[in-house]
């Protein structure tokens, strides 16, 4: 009964919209975004692959006096780190996600530029403003929450980012698996790739 509900609403009131709103590529455009979410009642359509920027620059980027390295081992590194990582800016713009093989939180391309506080469900937009509010004013450098969610430990941590002078520059989330981080015991310091 909910699926037909809610069938009935997009065919009545979001496609008319939509019709009368989208035009040209827009709808092209929006395809890959809906893919990361996935389909309920179709199959899944074939969707071009989105140009992404290691084809378009090999640039070396300086690290600060740490190293080079190209915007393609960048975005190799940031896409394997076993961890979610979301960028906000100083106006409170998503600007930034990476592409984990295990994600936690369903994550599109249409967040980008999208304000943080509009990426979250309302029941928790206070506690986002909270938090960038007082990483804004320089009271606190961190959050960090953990949950349970399909049978996992996830440990979210929010981190204020800063220029060298101190500015705030962002805000950036790191969430993690860390059920088995909490069962460890002891130590292992010889490599065990059969343990």
């Amino acid at each position: 009964m909910l699926m037909m509900r809610m069938a009935y609403k997009e065919n009545l009131v979001i496609l008319p919209a939509a019709s009368a709103t989208l035009h040209g590529d827009d709808s092209k455009e929006m395809l890959p975004h809906f893919a990361e979410i996935g389909f309920c009642l179709i199959d899944t359509p074939k969707i071009e692959a989105a140009t992404s920027i290691e084809e378009i620059s090999g640039d070396t980027v300086s690290m600060g006096g740490t190293g080079e390295l190209t915007v393609s081992q960048i975005i190799t590194m940031m896409n394997h780190l076993p961890v979610d990582i979301t960028f906000v800016d100083e106006n409170d713009e998503v600007r930034y996600f990476s592409n984990p093989k295990d994600r936690f939180f369903t994550r599109s391309p249409a967040i980008i530029g999208r304000k943080v506080q509009n990426c979250h469900p309302s029941d928790s937009v206070d506690v986002v403003n909270k938090i960038v509010e007082a990483f804004k004013n320089r009271t606190k450098d961190d959050a960090k929450f953990w949950i349970r969610m399909k049978g996992k430990v996830i440990m979210i941590n929010y981190y204020a980012l800063r220029d060298k002078n101190g500015a705030y520059k962002g805000t950036i989330e790191v969430s993690q698996d860390i059920t088995e981080i909490q069962q460890l015991e002891g130590e292992q310091r010889l490599l065990d790739w059969e343990g």
